[in-house]
């Protein structure tokens, strides 16, 4: 079975997509990227397309519901030559991104799905996909009209999670659809939705599915993709602490390195300092890895004042220093 990190805005940057190729991804996604943001010049949205070297295999997740900003898009994407594949998002729930038109909000009528998946196939050679789900709402399956879009646009596979979109990210996975679409697809269906350990893996690929995305899970546990694949159980106690560490020292020479491609690539662009950048991550996405720890919310209470990489260094020393169990 392949295992596949899902597109995660403001998560699934380089730094983070190369963390968990080393741990077993098979494939990685870009955060969602605007093609409007491209066709309009915003360079904030092409640093999102930056990759680092060791990545493996990336592919570029477009979000967008106007055919010729998705063809211009696609276009751009493809000179960079940096990406497998092209991934269209009809799927996303947040309320930012389905009131401008776009992600689920595209299902409600699937011919917009397929004119812009028409569109991209029409300015790449790249393999292209789309990510969505059964259907606005349980009243409401339109999946297999989704599925025919992307067959008859000539896409190379389907990402289906499990959740209706009135459900976002919470509630029921619905694997009898997700085995239905399997059942009639002539393209590689991947499975999504709800995959945290070997369990939940396991009744995912009773589906059928040709890969499983994994998200969330891999904020908290980016080694789950090579537990999967052994078979083994992910470690608790001093094991699991020590391993948290190493991924977190690991996480931030990556951010260090992207910043630095960053500042190179983008030299007008107003990067934001080092300390700045590293903080806006750890702030976020890094805490995942550490909650149960004991001193966690002083830890994190200690950001507030910090703003330079070695003030985070001299913070975070005695906290990763800390030897006891983690609660799960």
């Amino acid at each position: 079975m392949k295992y596949v990190l899902a597109p995660l805005a403001d998560y699934t940057n380089a730094a983070f997509r190369r963390l968990c190729h080393g741990f077993g991804a098979d494939l990685t996604y870009t955060e969602m990227v605007s093609a409007a943001a491209l066709a309009h010049g915003s360079s904030p949205t092409r640093h999102l397309l930056e990759v680092l070297p060791g990545e493996g295999p990336v592919a570029c997740q477009l979000f967008g519901h106007i055919p010729d900003e998705l063809a211009f898009a696609a276009r751009e994407v493809t000179a960079l030559k940096r990406f497998v594949s092209i991934d269209l998002n009809a799927g996303c729930p947040m309320p930012r991104i389905v009131q401008g038109g776009d992600g689920a909000a595209m299902i409600r009528n699937p011919q917009v799905v397929r004119d812009c998946l028409a569109a991209i196939r029409a300015e790449t050679n790249l393999p292209v996909t789309l990510k969505t789900r059964p259907g606005p709402s349980p009243d409401k399956v339109v999946m297999f009209e989704l599925l025919d879009a992307a067959e008859s646009t000539g896409c190379a596979g389907l990402t289906l999670h499990g959740r209706f979109t009135s459900q976002k990210h919470g509630g029921e996975i619905h694997y009898d659809l997700i085995a239905e679409l399997v059942r009639r697809a002539k393209i590689p269906i991947t499975g999504n939705g709800n995959v945290y350990d070997r369990s939940t893996a396991d009744l995912m690929a009773l589906t059928g599915v040709s890969a499983i995305m994994i998200g969330r899970a891999a904020l908290k546990n980016p080694w789950l993709f090579g537990d999967l694949k052994s078979g083994g159980e992910t470690p608790s106690g001093d094991v699991l602490v020590a391993r948290q560490n190493a991924v977190f020292q690991d996480h931030v020479a990556n951010l260090i390195e992207l910043h630095a491609q960053l500042s190179r690539r983008f030299p007008n662009d107003h990067v934001p300092p080092l300390g700045d950048y590293l903080l806006g991550f750890v702030r976020t996405h890094l805490f995942h890895y550490f909650r149960g720890r004991p001193n966690v919310a002083t830890f994190r209470r200690q950001l507030n004042d910090i703003h330079t990489l070695a003030e985070l260094q001299s913070a975070a020393t005695p906290f990763l220093n800390q030897h006891a169990t983690v609660e799960s």
